[in-house]
């Protein structure tokens, strides 16, 4: 009953100053603008809104996340990122990745999909991936597999697991440093697309801290104080 990831707010002081770093770097449009929020197109129908802090739900602090972009684009990507940035890369066989900071600290990672194909410019096609800081992971684990996230991959030590939508994944780490020594990030918030809010945010009645009807939507924020907007 999930789908796509179709916003992420990451928290910045200055929304206009940390947007103009991913205007210049990533060529990404502004698709909004206020004094709380500057909103960006990221591609495959996700923004990335650049939220103050001055309100709630806040945005997420040093939120690593990831975006996509055409597998036959990663190469033109990172040619252009190297000569700003010194990229990690990681190469996971079915994809590739290159990971660098914003002036706020988060980890930007993008990602090179197999099945997205764009004629070699540098575009990007969305939001794949958003990194969640968990105390206790098997609790975490279960308040988002009775969501409708499909769990797809668990670290060795168990430190961290990786869910998924089919369309986008989430990962709850415990507070460690993972790869590029990015952080889970903390009090994220969220939008992601389903076909029944309603539906979703009953499955997790009973452990969810807060609810609230937004619009045509359902707002609710998880134990670990991180926000879910259920997107009809």
């Amino acid at each position: 009953m999930l789908d796509s990831c179709r916003w992420l707010a990451p928290e910045v002081k200055r929304p206009d100053r940390i947007g103009s770093f991913y205007e210049e770097h990533l060529s990404v449009p502004v698709a909004a603008d206020s004094d709380r929020e500057r909103v960006l197109d990221v591609g495959g129908g996700s923004e990335l809104r650049l939220r103050r802090p001055d309100g709630v739900p806040r945005g997420g602090l040093h939120t690593h996340y990831a975006l996509s972009c055409p597998a036959d684009a990663y190469e033109r990507w990172f040619e252009r990122l190297s000569a700003a940035f010194d990229l990690q890369e990681v190469d996971f066989g079915s994809m590739r990745s290159l990971y660098f900071y914003d002036p706020a600290g988060n980890c930007v990672e993008i990602g090179g999909t197999d099945d997205v194909q764009g004629g070699g410019e540098p575009t990007l096609s969305g939001l794949f991936e958003v990194v969640l800081e968990v105390e206790s992971l098997p609790d975490a684990e279960e308040f988002y597999a009775d969501l409708g996230f499909e769990v797809v991959d668990r670290g060795e030590n168990r430190r961290r697991t990786r869910l998924t939508t089919g369309a986008f994944d989430i990962e709850l780490w415990e507070p460690h440093l993972g790869l590029a020594d990015a952080r889970g990030g903390v009090h994220v918030d969220i939008g992601i697309g389903t076909a029944d809010p309603e539906a979703v945010a009953g499955a997790v009645a009973g452990r969810t801290t807060k609810r609230e009807t937004v619009a045509d939507s359902v707002r609710i924020r998880d134990p670990d104080g991180h926000y879910l907007t259920l997107l009809g």
